[in-house]
């Protein structure tokens, strides 16, 4: 077949760092990848923005290189599906102009919002109806924080959307809400699977009921691609466009999970575990992160924090700019557990609580940057530990861990999950996670399979497997416990901070 005939499904995804597309074939094979960089805009210390022209203007570029680069027509592509970053806020106007930049889930400008919430026992009224925790990037938070510092702004929503609904009603013109992403959003129940108005009305902004946009599933169809969109990206006028993804639902997809016995890992901008579930369980030991799957019938469950490979790249941008083999390399060389440097990876949110924020500790004069970036790669996963740990309370029958993401394709780092978690390791080897969820919804959505089950099977991937080094595991866990007590200790150290700030300056 000559590459003028062979046809393609598009998957876009939208991330914290790039905006990528891909082609890729009926069995999900990749043919060509192409990426932008994306802005996040930080007026204010905790802000994090995104510049919603920008963003059109980056998926037009992104898509029109992916053609021109791949040597693809427009009409080859049978469908489109769009995998994109959970939570976060895209509003627009009555004209349909973006009601201000939109706003990413790692954004903190809520937290105070969440404390009073918290104080309230909010959580404790939400959960059992949503099944999400309070989180300062949730949408829920943000209208607030809109409402009580913007009103004007607030007054005038006309459209709710998450990252992939934006970029899909560029592309078609029709608006509508992905359930994986929405599902997650303290707007909707998951005992019904549909809004629910109590909430919004219990968090003081039953406001946006009315312009809250219609549910649709990952695989549905939800337009087509309009001449105006045709004109600027090369796609040809018509081409469906489906549902699309959450990240995190996507990289579970790709990671092949179906059942209780594996658990998937994502290390990007956030650090993420997830398992597969087919009920909702209660008088569980933690308040865990549900969210509708793409099977009928199936929720994700997941603990997540920003805690992840962000903190390694803000280090070597400000330190000095060194190639992942170079990093490797320098970690590589230390012996595994050896240095007293802690580093905690909370620059962008934390999962140790809100008031908690970044920092090494246990530096001396005789460390060097080698030791700095082992601080960093331990920090990351003790910090993914938390997470895992939950997790493995709930998915008693874990046997293994399959790992996605660029910290994914370091054995270095990868060993050292194994040896710290005492868990076989497993890395699939997709590239580009997103992408690939995001086509597969599609090719699910045109009728290439009938179902994401059938998509799955059809993979064809090699996966390495990395056994855990017992003879490290000890002193990996001393360290944890450590990384622990410094944690606790500075829980006491915020207090006293809070305590100082309300009650004035104690005496010397």
């Amino acid at each position: 077949m000559s590459k003028h005939k062979r046809r393609f499904c598009l998957g876009i995804d939208c991330g914290g760092t790039y905006l990528k597309a891909g082609l890729y074939d009926d069995r999900g094979q990749e043919y060509s990848i192409e990426r932008t960089v994306l802005r996040t805009i930080s007026p204010q210390p905790g802000y994090a923005e995104r510049d919603l022209n920008e963003l059109w203007n980056a998926l037009i570029a992104t898509v029109n290189n992916l053609l021109k680069n791949s040597g693809t027509h427009g009409q080859q592509i049978k469908g489109i599906g769009i995998s994109a970053q959970g939570k976060g806020l895209f509003l627009l106007d009555k004209n349909n102009k973006p009601l201000g930049h939109g706003i990413l889930s790692s954004d903190r400008r809520a937290t105070e919002i969440v404390h009073q919430w918290q104080q309230q026992g909010m959580l404790e009224k939400l959960y059992p109806h949503t099944r999400q925790t309070l989180w300062t990037g949730h949408p829920v938070s943000l209208l607030r924080w809109i409402k009580d510092n913007q009103p004007e702004r607030y007054n005038r929503i006309d459209t709710l959307m998450m990252a992939h609904d934006y970029l899909r009603w560029r592309l078609t013109g029709e608006k509508g809400c992905e359930e994986s992403n929405i599902s997650e959003s303290n707007l909707y129940s998951m005992n019904s699977g549909a809004y629910d108005p109590a909430l919004s009305m219990l968090l003081n902004i039953s406001e946006v009921d009315s312009v809250l946009s219609r549910i649709v599933g990952p695989t549905e169809i939800c337009g087509e691609i309009t001449p105006q969109a045709a004109e600027l990206t090369g796609l040809a006028v018509g081409t469906p466009v489906v549902g699309g993804l959450f990240d995190v639902v996507s990289t579970a997809l790709c990671a092949g999970l179906q059942d209780e016995y594996t658990l998937n890992a994502v290390m990007g901008t956030w650090s993420v575990t997830s398992g597969i579930t087919d009920q909702l369980r209660t008088h569980e030991p933690y308040p865990y992160i549900y969210g509708r799957y793409v099977n009928a019938g199936q929720y994700i469950v997941h603990e997540a924090s920003p805690t992840s490979s962000g903190n390694l790249e803000w280090f070597t941008h400000l330190w000095g700019k060194m190639s992942f083999e170079e990093i490797n390399a320098a970690v590589h060389h230390l012996p595994k557990a050896s240095s007293e440097i802690f580093f905690l990876p909370f620059l962008y949110g934390s999962n140790a609580g809100l008031e908690m924020t970044a920092g090494f500790y246990g530096l001396q004069s005789s460390h060097n940057r080698g030791h700095l970036l082992q601080a960093v790669y331990e920090g990351v996963i003790f910090s993914h530990m938390t997470h895992l740990q939950r997790m493995l309370e709930r998915f008693t029958k874990t046997q293994t861990i399959r790992v996605m993401g660029r910290p994914a394709h370091s054995k270095v780092w990868m060993q050292m999950f194994a040896d710290i978690s005492n868990l076989p390791v497993e890395l699939p080897q997709v590239k580009e996670t997103g992408c690939l969820g995001a086509a597969l919804a599609a090719l699910v959505g045109i009728g290439i399979y009938k179902n994401f089950t059938e998509a799955q099977e059809n993979l064809a991937y090699v996966t390495y497997t990395l056994e855990p080094d017992r003879d490290s595991h000890p002193a990996y866990l001393n360290k944890i416990n450590k990384y622990q007590l410094i944690i606790e200790s500075l829980r006491g150290f915020h207090s006293q901070c809070n305590s100082l700030n309300t009650h004035g300056e104690r005496g010397i």
